[in-house]
């Protein structure tokens, strides 16, 4: 089964993580939410989640695709985080798939991983990736990096992770369940 990984910090940006985990589940992808403190991490608007699992207590390498959200001030905490910017760099180094959503690529910039990228993010993060080519796409796809745009992408983001780890097939199933139209 493949396996994904969700990093929540607090200020995490609650629909963005919600919808990447709940329809990744859906398309049978083992899914471990890790949080960056231990114990209940509060999103951006207040809603408080339980990660399956403290940060400290994960190999990344066990799964498939790392995955950020976005939201602030997550996507700070996210960036603060020197064991994670070590991941990033590690798991690029690899050929291994990354995934982040909204102000979150912002964090594989500061991993020193975005040039000559082609990717997109929040549209008020656009100016950091002047070493990139930025698309204005609701999901964009380099190598092994997927990157989105914000709460409105959420969806066509997590069916694109499902497309990634488990196929076209999975995905197409995944949004005929859920209603999605594009």
């Amino acid at each position: 089964m493949a396996k994904a990984l969700v990093i929540l910090a607090p200020g995490f940006e609650e629909i963005e993580a919600v919808t990447i985990i709940d329809l990744l589940r859906r398309g049978e992808v083992e899914v471990v939410a890790a949080g960056l403190e231990e114990g209940p991490i509060t999103g951006s608007h207040g809603i408080t989640i339980i990660p399956d699992i403290f940060i400290e207590k994960v190999d990344h390498s066990e799964f498939d695709i790392l995955i950020l959200p976005g939201g602030q001030p997550g996507t700070n905490n996210l960036k603060a985080d020197e064991k994670l910017l070590k991941w990033i760099k590690e798991r690029f180094s690899a050929g291994r798939k990354l995934a982040a959503i909204c102000a979150a690529p912002v964090v594989f910039h500061k991993a020193g991983i975005t040039k000559n990228l082609t990717l997109t993010s929040y549209p008020s993060e656009r100016e950091v990736f002047t070493d990139s080519e930025y698309l204005e796409k609701p999901v964009v796809k380099h190598g092994a990096v997927i990157t989105s745009r914000g709460v409105g992408t959420a969806i066509p983001f997590a069916l694109a992770l499902i497309e990634e780890l488990k196929g076209k097939a999975i995905a197409q199933t995944v949004k005929e369940r859920i209603l999605f139209e594009e």
